[in-house]
């Protein structure tokens, strides 16, 4: 397998080949080189000192687990499929929904099996494979990464003004996780990527752990770079250089890439295997007890998305989720989505995922559909232990 250097648009063919998607081979154009970003500059280098990826002998292989099976599964909920129809019929835009109980072996949902741009939910892929590092004693919660402007991305990065005013930045794994998962920072995330050994690293752990129908991109500058249609180079990482660059491309190439992105997105996950990830991660099948503790407790204080999944759980439940949140054009919005693991009262957990591909309607339209499947969860559950 070709490893993938983080900044590297050479490289970005080479590591998603297999799949042979339009957009891909559309991509190596791109990364021919694009005119509007002709002779902006090179790719940065490998990363060093603390930050350095682990090697493949420093991190053991993941191990595929069996899951295990809920005590107290019910039937497949019909009522629940035949409401999460009417709901996914009445949005005006492309929705997947996956919703399954938890060691149970149902799914019910609609566009359940497609691929959907999973854009921050993949945060999570990289937050399992942090904590199971840190599961083979490899990576320490306490341990100290230092982030450089060097490490600068795009779009959300809560840490960027303090970091270029400080010039750096030590802080340890688990603020870097916290801060990945509930404020969906990019810059944090992108550093624990890079430190854990990158998507081929997370792709592995995935495969191992028998986790279907989920994918995993690049990494953030080349994902959001190629949707956009640009060739990355470090320069595009300061000040609104990024959008500048974007907004010089031609319309109809940026839409052309945005609709193929979305068809076939190579961070893509199906609302499916979403929902089933999280239902073993609810039952403790893909990490330790303490780490799986870990990752729940920072998904349960995500502060993006309040009005999404979470808006429309009853007073009672326990939500723990991650949101994601795609690139826009022209009222266009694409990869708007919250993945979450409810808990019942009773202790019974779902895994639920919606997913928008693209939409034109407003952010609380989106959001109200949303709280629609939590309450249609919440329903079926009721309505199960009558």
């Amino acid at each position: 397998m070709t490893r993938l250097k983080r900044d590297d648009p050479a490289t970005l063919n080479s590591s998603l080949a297999p799949r042979r998607s339009p957009l891909l081979r559309r991509l190596g154009m791109i990364v021919a080189g694009t005119a509007a970003l002709a002779g902006m500059g090179m790719a940065y280098g490998k990363l060093s000192g603390t930050s350095a990826a682990l090697s493949d002998a420093a991190i053991k292989p993941a191990q595929a687990r069996t899951p295990r099976k809920a005590a107290n599964c019910a039937p497949r909920p019909e009522a629940l499929q035949q409401e999460i129809n009417r709901i996914a019929a009445s949005f005006q835009g492309k929705v997947g929904i996956g919703v399954t109980q938890a060691g149970c072996d149902w799914v019910v949902g609609a566009r359940q099996d497609e691929f959907f741009p999973q854009q921050s939910v993949s945060k999570l892929w990289v937050a399992l494979s942090v904590m199971d590092a840190v599961d083979q004693g490899k990576v320490r919660l306490d341990q100290p990464l230092t982030l450089r402007p060097e490490d600068l991305v795009v779009f959300n990065q809560p840490m960027r003004w303090r970091l270029l005013e400080e010039g750096s930045l030590t802080l340890p794994v688990q603020t870097l996780l916290q801060n990945s998962l509930s404020l969906s920072d990019n810059l944090a995330n992108d550093k624990l990527l890079w430190t854990v050994g990158g998507p081929d690293h997370v792709r592995g752990l995935l495969k191992e752990r028998g986790l279907e129908g989920i994918r995993f991109g690049p990494g953030e500058r080349l994902l959001q770079s190629a949707i956009a249609g640009l060739q990355w180079t470090p320069e595009l990482a300061q000040a609104r250089n990024f959008d500048d660059a974007r907004e010089r491309l031609p319309v109809e190439h940026r839409r052309e890439l945005l609709a193929r992105y979305v068809a076939d997105p190579m961070d893509g996950a199906t609302p499916a295997g979403i929902s089933k990830a999280l239902g073993q991660l609810a039952m403790g099948d893909l990490l330790s007890p303490s780490a799986t503790q870990t990752m729940l407790d920072i998904m349960a204080h995500s502060r993006s998305g309040p009005r999404r999944l979470k808006g429309g759980v009853p007073a009672g439940w326990k939500v723990y989720h991650k949101t994601g949140t795609g690139q826009e054009l022209h009222g266009l919005a694409t990869g708007y989505n919250d993945v979450a693991v409810f808990v019942a009262p009773d202790g019974t957990s779902y895994g639920v995922a919606v997913m928008i591909g693209e939409t034109r309607q407003p952010i609380p339209v989106r959001m109200e559909m949303m709280q629609a499947v939590s309450r249609a969860v919440a329903a079926a559950h009721e309505s199960a232990r009558r």
